[in-house]
């Protein structure tokens, strides 16, 4: 499998290109993960979101007069905004190379643990883990670290777990347009582990399955042998 560079590329929009990657410009051409938009907010509005933080942890009980909190205010929306960079897009994602080889149909793909943050989208508190993604070549493949950049688009952003598993699975398929894909998300939730119930060893597992996984017991095995490997070594 080739790694990220120069060289031939396909164009995910269709059609073969040289060269660097052509930008998005059309958003009703694109699905919601191709689209690259880069945020900004104008320095009056950060200003005034500060001061609304302000107010918050003030009303909360913080003392904002002390050296170590007086920017605590604007560190914690540079920390929310940095969390939250995949409603950006990512533009590397945007290619792959046409797959050259006759492998068969069964032989799988697997790589992880890819680490991940992300916000929950009911109370804003993290959760993380690690994902595993499997696929199975046929029309396409892309480089290895392009399946890093796929779970980190969708995690940094407030979600949901599921949600978030699908998104990558959908994405994948569209991308390579392979024979399969599958996707393994073992996460620990702060919003349980923080408060309600307050219970702090729970993990929450996640499959997803897209074509020939959903058809075939024994991959499914194959990948979630693999992944809980994984997972568990430590």
């Amino acid at each position: 499998m080739p790694n990220d560079g120069d060289g031939d590329v396909i164009d995910i929009r269709g059609g073969l290109i040289p060269g660097p990657l052509r930008q998005v410009t059309d958003p009703e051409e694109t699905t919601e993960w191709e689209q690259v938009s880069p945020r900004h907010i104008d320095p009056a509005d950060w200003e005034r979101f500060e001061t609304y933080v302000s107010e918050i942890f003030d009303a909360f009980g913080m003392d904002l007069d002390t050296p170590g909190t007086r920017e605590t205010p604007n560190r914690f929306l540079k920390a929310m905004y940095d969390a939250t960079s995949g409603y950006e897009g990512d533009e590397k994602l945007l290619t792959a190379f046409p797959n050259e080889s006759d492998e068969s149909e069964y032989n799988q793909v697997v790589e992880g643990g890819i680490s991940f943050y992300a916000l929950c989208e009911h109370h804003a508190l993290p959760f993380h883990g690690s994902a595993y993604l499997g696929y199975i070549p046929h029309e396409r493949i892309i480089g290895l670290s392009k399946l890093t950049r796929l779970v980190r688009l969708f995690a940094r952003r407030f979600t949901v777990q599921e949600w978030m598993g699908r998104s990558i699975a959908d994405a994948l398929f569209d991308l390579m347009e392979p024979h399969g894909v599958a996707v393994y998300l073992e996460a620990e939730h702060l919003c349980t582990q923080m408060r309600g119930v307050r219970e702090e060893h729970s993990r929450t597992v996640t499959t997803f399955w897209r074509g020939t996984y959903e058809e075939n017991a024994d991959l499914r095995r194959e990948f979630l042998d693999l992944a809980r490997s994984g997972t568990h070594k430590a």
